[in-house]
């Protein structure tokens, strides 16, 4: 695996893996074969399967933990299948949003929403900014097939309001995520991001974890994977 350099990720807020997961593919693909029924996005969960490549000494797990630490747990799954049928593309945003267990009322956390039977909120900014988001690729993703785009340094403006999205873009510039199948890509979940259709489309499989390393406050509790 690729150094890894904690400076360089707190500055970009994104971090590729060439070949990461290269030597485990075809058991994760096994692992993830009886979700893959060409919808755009499922969102996994009690997926036994993957838990030991998940979690921290785990070949995915084992990368968040870099940034996280040891005590790193997963705590959201969505595995994306894109192609020529499923060739989608998605404006600059954040992820603002974890997954729980169940609804409990929280200060600082809200609106409450409920996606594919599970519960999400918008968590207090600041728990958002000490998480990261994994992007396992199984397929390749060249230019032409629709990669996801990062604006590096973005992460560091907190919440960014959906006015001022266009500005902090244009002055953080934008980074093409290319990716070989195996590889994999770490971001800051706070990082505004993008993606363009596919203009040569081929499938494109992602499978995305949110990770953290601390448990969530007034009885609230990470859904999991």
């Amino acid at each position: 695996m690729s150094e890894f350099s904690p400076c360089t990720f707190a500055r970009v807020g994104a971090y590729h893996f060439p070949a990461a997961a290269k030597s485990n593919l075809r058991l994760l693909e096994t692992a993830l074969s009886g979700l893959l029924r060409g919808e755009a996005g499922i969102r996994i969960f009690d997926c036994a399967a993957l838990r030991p490549f998940m979690e921290a000494g785990g070949s995915i797990g084992s990368v968040a933990a870099r940034a996280l630490g040891e005590d790193v747990c997963p705590v959201r799954a969505i595995l994306f299948d894109k192609s020529e049928a499923n060739n989608w593309s998605l404006g600059w945003h954040q992820d603002r949003t974890i997954c729980v267990k169940e609804r409990r009322e929280v200060a600082g956390f809200g609106p409450w929403t409920r996606k594919a039977g599970m519960h999400h909120v918008g968590p207090p900014v600041d728990l958002l900014s000490r998480m990261v988001t994994l992007r396992l690729h199984l397929d390749d993703v060249p230019i032409e097939n629709g990669p996801l785009i990062v604006a590096p340094g973005s992460h560091s403006f907190g919440w960014v309001p959906e006015c001022e999205i266009e500005a902090v873009v244009e002055r953080c510039g934008a980074l093409a995520c290319l990716a070989r199948a195996g590889d994999m890509w770490l971001y800051s979940t706070l990082i505004l991001h993008a993606s363009e259709a596919a203009s040569l489309p081929a499938r494109r499989r992602v499978l995305q974890v949110d990770y953290a390393a601390e448990p969530l406050p007034g009885g609230l509790e990470w859904l999991g994977v």
